[in-house]
């Protein structure tokens, strides 16, 4: 295990202007949804100026055994894997080995002439060629035309379904997964609409046709290396299985049970496809290092991955008047270089400043980087589609700035 020569500093919460009894509200809401069985286990982390004014786990690691959370509890971090990907894309970029603009189909030639689905009562009636081709820009914003449906065939069976196509782990490479993807019409023209999807997948491949490197090797070489980010990887090492979190599905009645979603023991071995949107287990001390990374403008303890204005440009809404499909996209938000980008109270109902940028995972993770604040925050439960509590989580940390 590496050495940690640098850690986030903690300091008590008056002295980065948060109130600590205001802080305080946070365990009797965590510890009543423990004690409810609405969620088994999990943590939290506030860090402001760089500086962790608040760390708590409550609950267990897995009920069964009565294995507790731990601060280096290990987690299955899903879609924060696409800011991890985003910004192994920009380190490509900032070497000037693409532009945001040029067709994606420039790098991987299987997605040149795509066609566009046109469907009548969920079923495919023919294909009309896309207005323009997808741009790297498209993938990284969910704009390509790619979602995690797909179009339907001519039978009314879904065409990503038929063709193997299937979020996390899979028995193909990546290289066969965007080939297969590029073989299935796309379900808008590029541009035209936010549709939550394959696109970051897509980036993952980008990253590894022109780096030359497989996808977990580059992420372990020039970003999980350099920020000191030990536990974090597309498996979890035998040694470390004894820290990895039990899977929990939501019932009915809002209590969890365990579930195998895509396995237990999936995330214990290294997978064939390397998913560039979803593939990533890590623990709350790793990721909040990847966040401050970001909300100091691309540098760590020295270690510079990004520029400030790279930074910035991930950052900004490159949304606009681009209609949302679906509600995966909260009220009131642009969306960035693989975040959602708050475009404030006004427009989102909720505290968190215009700018501050985010993301969440299919497990109930979620990261928040607040700019204005100077404030990231990184929650961890396990409960599959588990939306909510990372919400109320954030909501309790940012009433807590009192300066």
């Amino acid at each position: 295990m590496p050495v940690q020569n640098h850690e986030l500093g903690h300091v008590p919460p008056q002295v980065v202007g948060l109130s600590q009894a205001r802080l305080n509200r946070i365990r009797p809401f965590m510890e009543r949804l423990v004690a409810s069985n609405r969620i088994a286990g999990g943590a939290g982390l506030i860090a402001r100026h760089g500086k962790v004014a608040f760390l708590e786990t409550w609950g267990m690691a897995d009920k069964d055994t009565g294995m507790a959370i731990r601060e280096d509890s290990i987690y299955r971090i899903y879609s924060m894997t696409k800011a991890v990907t985003g910004v192994a894309a920009m380190l490509l970029y900032e070497e000037g080995c693409f532009g945001l603009l040029d067709p994606l189909s420039n790098y991987l030639p299987e997605f040149a002439n795509m066609r566009v689905a046109v469907e009548k009562d969920g079923k495919l009636t023919g294909t009309v060629p896309a207005d323009r081709p997808i741009t790297v820009l498209d993938v990284m914003r969910h704009t390509a035309g790619f979602n995690y449906v797909g179009p339907h065939d001519e039978d009314g069976t879904l065409t990503y379904q038929r063709l193997g196509l299937q979020m996390g782990y899979g028995s193909i490479l990546l290289s066969e997964m965007t080939q297969l993807l590029s073989q299935a019409p796309l379900v808008s023209h590029p541009g035209t609409l936010w549709d939550y999807g394959f696109g970051t997948d897509v980036l993952g491949r980008l990253v590894e046709v022109i780096s030359g490197q497989p996808l977990d090797e580059f992420f372990a070489e020039r970003i999980l290396e350099p920020l000191d980010m030990f536990d974090t990887g597309f498996h979890v090492p035998e040694e470390k299985w004894d820290r990895l979190v039990t899977f929990y599905q939501p019932n009915a009645d809002g209590t969890v049970s365990r579930t195998n979603f895509v396995g237990q023991e999936s995330f214990k071995k290294k997978p064939l496809l390397l998913m560039g949107g979803a593939g990533l287990t890590s623990t709350i001390r790793d990721y909040a290092r990847f966040a401050q990374m970001l909300l100091n403008g691309g540098e760590l303890h020295g270690e510079r991955l990004l520029s400030p204005k790279t930074v910035e440009l991930m950052s900004a809404d490159h949304l606009g008047a681009i209609p949302i499909a679906g509600g995966l996209l909260p009220q009131g938000h642009g969306f960035g270089l693989t975040f959602a980008v708050s475009r404030g109270p006004g427009k989102t109902a909720t505290l968190p400043s215009p700018g501050q940028f985010r993301w969440g995972g299919y497990a109930g993770t979620s990261f928040w980087i607040d700019p204005r604040e100077n404030l990231i925050g990184v929650f961890m439960i396990q409960t599959m589609g588990d939306l909510a509590k990372r919400t109320v989580f954030q909501q309790l940390a940012y009433q807590a700035i009192v300066e």
